[in-house]
């Protein structure tokens, strides 16, 4: 709880004008004091007043102020005016590690997110890695472990961040060994390398994961960057303060510098920059004043592909079973190369125009799953890709069932994940296969018999002979459980050998069933070959096959000759020195579908209607029920003709 004392002046005036509605410019008025005055945002006061959005104000203007709340001028304060109760009395900091939210704090210290607002009411722009979260602090000293920093009291100055260089006493030269402490993004951020880098130095090391007391190489040595609080009137700058003379901007840690030059707006450096008027002003008080030439404004970097939420920016977060949490390699190499092809996808839609905060989170494996989703915050966040497991499906399906967020299953496809109605289910299932292939068959029917291959369930073949039984006449259909047992049929009238139709119902004997059409083909005319199934020695006697007009589906097959395909492909390679694996192509497809299904207000269930083919994936969804998921019944059917 928060107890706020003020003197009496000031709580006057908050009285006199919380009742106004409305605000009459006067000289010296501009957007940010109104909106300061009124406890309002900028972005609001010009929403609420749309015929002003340029920000031009006349005096004499009448501009609407928001009702619902109350307005909440500045007010003078003594430094010892706030206190702050939390129990005991005291508070602490913590400093924010990777893959920290504000969920996961809550969660961690057994405190309300309105509790943790108040001890730090610029949460939301306090979330990066490295920054101090104030919490009582009898909560750090019980839940914290080894993360926390605890101080006696809070000090009255809130401290930032100076950037110093510090020795750092493990690197010795190009090696550096391994703390207990220490994860891959750390070493990474620690001496400025990407982790593709790290691996490529240290072969072997993505496999076995980093052990404390080992020596790895690295690319930089001697120095590391470490932060220190220091007094919060003391001006710290971050990076090159002397602007370039030609596009006056320098790049700092976490932000650029631009200069202000002559017919300059706040509005054209918003629209320059790709940030809010709010992100402005907040690395800029000075703002409030006016904007004047020369002035040096500090303006948050912004990433193509990565952009922190903010206005229409989609929160997208991935969840892939890399196992580093775990240790376990059984999935990453899977993982990794979905995440190169989503990764593909990301920058796509980014340089498109696309607002987009993706996250990465290691699913682990089904067993540590749980412990993954203390990384979502399901109030902030638009799509989840992932994970790959039916169980932990269901677990994120369950944990997020209240904000009915889309979450995609790019693998799952059982009828127990039918009944939710948020879920995505991108793999194609059997029934939808032998649907077609019964299909297929009753166009070139006439009478012939049919033999249909099966393995030991004999699921997949049943539901195929049931489909034809009622879709032919007079149906002739023999179940085997080998392609030897296909045999030619006799016709009665001339004694010859006739045609028949082959089936096959599984996906482990595509070369016995090819050899055995092959053969069959070159004694009678006229046979007919279908497979539920892709088997690549298919692609290998295309000629000999198509004899047979053999029809077989795929759920992914690239066309290398569409433009569309050509540029992916060229991309891909460009960027990884390789065509795409089979997991990669998976990621770019599924994660591009999403992405462009997704309307500007994140509505993506109002676009699974479209019809959509990526780079080898066709997307054709369908509700599996009334109030149930959306199942792809998507496909690629391949037709070899002599």
């Amino acid at each position: 709880m928060i107890k706020r004392f003020f003197i009496l002046s000031s709580l006057c005036m908050v009285l006199g004008v919380s009742a106004q509605k409305s605000h009459t410019v006067v000289q010296g008025d501009n957007p940010y004091n109104i909106a300061k005055k009124y406890g309002i945002t900028v972005d609001e006061l010009l929403k609420l007043n749309p015929k002003h959005k340029d920000g031009k104000l006349a005096i004499g203007d009448v501009l609407m102020i928001k009702s619902e709340k109350t307005a909440t001028p500045v007010v003078t304060k003594t430094a010892t005016a706030e206190k702050v109760n939390t129990g005991a009395g005291a508070v602490g900091t913590i400093v924010l590690q990777p893959k920290q939210t504000i969920y996961g704090i809550t969660k961690q210290y057994r405190i309300s997110e309105t509790d943790l607002r108040k001890l730090n009411p610029e949460l939301d722009s306090h979330m990066k890695i490295g920054d101090e979260i104030t919490l009582p602090l009898a909560s750090i000293k019980k839940y914290g472990g080894a993360q926390q920093v605890a101080v006696a009291e809070k000090p009255a100055e809130v401290p930032v961040e100076k950037t110093v260089t510090a020795p750092v006493a493990a690197v010795e030269g190009e090696n550096y060994v391994i703390q207990a402490k220490d994860n891959y993004y750390r070493i990474t951020k620690q001496f400025g390398i990407s982790q593709q880098d790290l691996f490529a130095l240290n072969p072997g090391l993505e496999e076995k994961g980093l052990k404390p007391g080992d020596t790895i190489t690295i690319k930089k040595s001697a120095t590391a960057v470490v932060t220190e609080p220091v007094h919060s009137k003391v001006k710290v700058e971050s990076g090159n303060e002397k602007s370039s003379s030609v596009s006056h901007v320098a790049t700092g840690d976490d932000y650029v510098t631009y200069t202000v030059q002559q017919g300059d707006t706040v509005f054209s450096i918003v629209n320059k920059f790709g940030v809010s008027i709010d992100e402005l002003i907040a690395l800029n008080p000075d703002l409030s004043q006016g904007l004047k030439t020369g002035m040096v404004l500090k303006i948050k970097k912004q990433d193509a592909a990565y952009v922190k939420k903010s206005g229409d920016a989609l929160s997208v977060i991935l969840m892939l079973p890399f196992g580093y949490s775990t240790n376990e390699t059984q999935y990453r190499a899977m993982a990794l190369d979905f995440l190169t092809g989503a990764k593909l996808a990301i920058e796509r839609n980014a340089r498109g125009g696309q607002k987009l905060d993706i996250k990465v989170v290691d699913s682990g494996n089904e067993s540590s799953f749980k412990n993954s989703l203390t990384q979502i915050n399901p109030d902030n966040t638009d799509l989840i890709i992932g994970p790959f497991f039916k169980s932990n499906v269901i677990d994120v399906l369950d944990f997020t069932k209240n904000q009915k967020i889309p979450v995609v299953a790019p693998f799952a496809n059982t009828p127990e994940l039918y009944n939710y109605s948020n879920l995505i289910i991108v793999e194609t299932n059997n029934q939808t296969y032998a649907d077609k292939i019964v299909e297929e068959v009753k166009g070139v029917y006439s009478d012939q018999k049919i033999y249909i291959v099966a393995d030991s369930k004999k699921e997949n073949a049943n539901y195929i002979k049931a489909g034809l039984e009622k879709a032919v006449k007079n149906p002739n259909i023999v179940i085997v459980n080998s392609p030897a047992d296909i045999q030619l049929d006799q016709n009665m009238m001339t004694g010859q050998a006739a045609p028949v139709i082959a089936v096959l119902a599984n996906d482990d004997m595509g070369e016995a069933f090819a050899n055995k059409v092959i053969a069959l083909s070159k004694e009678a005319q006229g046979v007919k070959a279908f497979s539920m199934f892709y088997s690549p020695v298919f692609e290998k006697k295309v000629d000999e096959l198509s004899q047979a007009n053999l029809v077989y589906l795929m759920d992914r097959k690239i066309n290398t000759d569409g433009s569309f395909e050509k540029e992916i492909l060229a991309a891909y390679k460009s960027k990884y020195c390789k065509t795409p694996p089979k997991y990669a192509i998976v990621g770019f497809d599924v994660v591009n579908d999403m992405l462009t299904r997704e309307n500007k207000k994140g509505e993506i269930f109002k676009q699974m209607n479209k019809v959509q083919t990526q780079l080898a994936t066709k997307f054709e969804f369908v509700k599996s029920k009334a109030n149930g998921a959306y199942v792809n019944t998507g496909y690629r059917v391949i037709r070899l003709v002599p």
